[in-house]
């Protein structure tokens, strides 16, 4: 039991997310999410991809309202994926097809 804990807390610490590898090749490929930190829509987005998405480039357009102007951001969030533009929340699937990057191989 006590080496179950242990290895419970240890596991739970990891800065290692399941899509680190999607997030990563996403950046890579020059996907970016804008949002804010008060959209509840950004929050749920970001929760699809966990620890992940510390990987994600995102675009706070509270902080950075011209880069979401310049992108031509009207709701959040809004991904900007090879000069297209997707609202709302995406499926991780999704996102890896538009990116060409796999979910396959991520922790």
């Amino acid at each position: 039991l006590f080496l179950l804990i242990i290895s419970l807390v240890l596991n739970g610490c990891s800065n290692q997310g399941e899509y680190d590898a999607l997030a990563q090749c996403m950046t890579e490929k020059g996907a970016a999410m804008y949002g804010t930190d008060w959209c509840s829509h950004c929050q749920d987005q970001k929760e699809i991809f966990g620890k992940s998405f510390q990987y994600v480039t995102y675009i706070n357009c509270d902080k950075s309202r011209f880069a979401c102007d310049e992108a031509g951001v009207t709701g959040y969030p809004t991904w900007v994926i090879n000069g297209e533009t997707y609202n709302g929340i995406q499926q991780l699937y999704k996102l890896a097809q538009l990116t060409e990057c796999s979910i396959e191989g991520s922790v």
